[in-house]
């Protein structure tokens, strides 16, 4: 393992820990009825988008799937402008039209949340052709589930990846579940870092849940797609806790069987007992960070909720015509 300093521990906790907290406050107002329509919680998972996070440079890009709010509150987008999305506001990143699945910000050279599965393959490739075409040295990061590593689409993009050597690093969050369905069930073979090898594209697993392993997986796959060594896959393996998505009651997997994940390999909780451990802070500090990620979260929910609806003229903006 290379050196994460612990400097980088307290970094990885405050963004873990502000991820969680805003898809818990999250969770609570779809409950409430604040949000509309599909809510995918990345809870369990934080460690994935924040290890990968530290690997990339500014100007470098992301591109993901649904499960998307951690991926843009560790890009930097400001939890307001996420929170006003999601329950439909005008101060949302898409002006309260996009909802949960459909946010950008090119300021912080995230390109989505896209509904359709597998949709981040291609459409990461075509950036990475860009970067290429441009000769700009930059990087994109494209993250899709073991579900969409299914996908028809995902495997064109693979092919054409590799013919032109493009700067992509493909990220597959291994949950587990594809929707409701184990992967044992639906995915002939299991070890999806192997999925690129009939394109000769090279692949790893990664303990997804560990940020230190994150990271040192990240910094040799962008570093090698930086000098052209050409696409790379990184296979994590994860776990969200919640359901697929907040419709979701997750019968197909016992609570246990959750439970042993918290207990475990929970990525927050690994993180503060090293910190503790290694005397880079005591409990009562990380106690006030906590306390700090909950107040942003509940800002963005009292923002979210006070920030008017859009006007019905914004039905007719934004649209090809």
């Amino acid at each position: 393992m290379i050196e994460f300093t612990p400097e980088r521990e307290l970094e990885a906790y405050r963004e873990m820990l502000k991820i969680r907290r805003f898809e818990e406050k999250a969770g609570q107002l779809y409950g409430m009825g604040f949000i509309g329509g599909f809510c995918h919680l990345y809870i369990g998972q934080e460690a994935v988008v924040v290890g990968m996070q530290m690997s990339i440079d500014k100007g470098d890009q992301v591109i993901t799937t649904y499960r998307d709010h951690g991926h843009m509150l560790a890009c930097g987008m400001d939890p307001k402008g996420v929170m006003a999305e999601l329950t439909g506001r005008r101060g949302g990143y898409s002006k309260g039209k996009g909802g949960s699945m459909h946010m950008f910000s090119l300021e912080k050279n995230f390109y989505g949340g896209h509904g359709i599965v597998g949709a981040s393959a291609p459409l990461g490739s075509g950036l990475a052709f860009a970067n290429k075409y441009r000769g700009n040295d930059r990087v994109c990061l494209t993250y899709f589930g073991d579900g969409a590593a299914n996908q028809g689409q995902v495997y064109e993009s693979f092919n054409m990846a590799k013919l032109w050597d493009l700067p992509v690093i493909y990220v597959i969050e291994n949950n587990k579940y594809g929707m409701g369905t184990s992967i044992e069930r639906s995915s002939a073979t299991t070890d999806f870092s192997n999925r690129g090898a009939s394109f000769d594209i090279k692949g790893e697993q990664v303990d997804g849940m560990d940020v230190r392993a994150v990271k040192e997986a990240g910094d040799k796959a962008v570093k090698r797609a930086r000098e052209g060594g050409g696409p790379y896959i990184l296979e994590m393996l994860t776990y969200r806790y919640r359901g697929h998505s907040m419709s979701d009651p997750a019968k197909y997997r016992t609570r246990e069987e959750v439970q042993k994940v918290r207990q475990d390999s929970d990525p927050i909780e690994q993180v503060k007992k090293r910190i503790i451990a290694d005397g880079i802070a005591s409990a009562d500090e990380l106690k006030a960070i906590d306390k700090e990620m909950k107040a942003i979260a509940a800002n963005a929910a009292e923002f979210a909720q006070a920030d008017p609806e859009p006007d019905a003229a914004e039905l007719y903006t934004d649209i090809l015509r």
